[in-house]
């Protein structure tokens, strides 16, 4: 019996194989999803004050996409609905209903958006209604 290399065996058994391309990160930073980065467009137009990747929970350390600035108001923008993405895949799906349950728990309310709401206008108007309330 022979025995190859790693190197040899990647070569031969292995070179078709490409990587899958990655959304670019910067060290240290969240790459915003488009339904973010939309939202913040939004916000910012309505001069809405709010913290982006806000950490609302000590010990666990989970952030809210969004915290609407001197409220209690925590907004989520859920991707991957329709792609059987984390949010909707049995554990992330687990994993979100603690997280939501315990920013309740703590007096925040939290809004959950999809992309496409936040595209077509639906979570701002949402947005600006429960900040005219406060």
């Amino acid at each position: 019996m022979t025995s190859i290399s790693l190197t040899e065996y990647k070569k031969l058994y292995d070179g078709g194989r490409k990587a899958t391309a990655k959304r670019p990160k910067v060290k240290g930073q969240k790459v915003s999803s488009e339904g973010e980065a939309k939202l913040v467009q939004q916000l910012k137009a309505l001069k809405i004050d709010f913290v982006q990747e806000f950490q609302f929970h000590e010990k666990r350390k989970w952030r809210a996409d969004f915290h609407i600035s001197n409220t209690k108001l925590l907004i989520e923008v859920e991707g991957g609905i329709w792609s059987n993405g984390r949010h909707t895949r049995g554990k992330g799906y687990l994993g979100d209903m603690e997280k939501y349950n315990t920013a309740t728990m703590m007096g925040y309310q939290v809004l959950r958006f999809s992309t496409e709401q936040v595209k077509s206008g639906l979570a701002i108007l949402q947005i600006e209604k429960m900040v005219g309330e406060k």
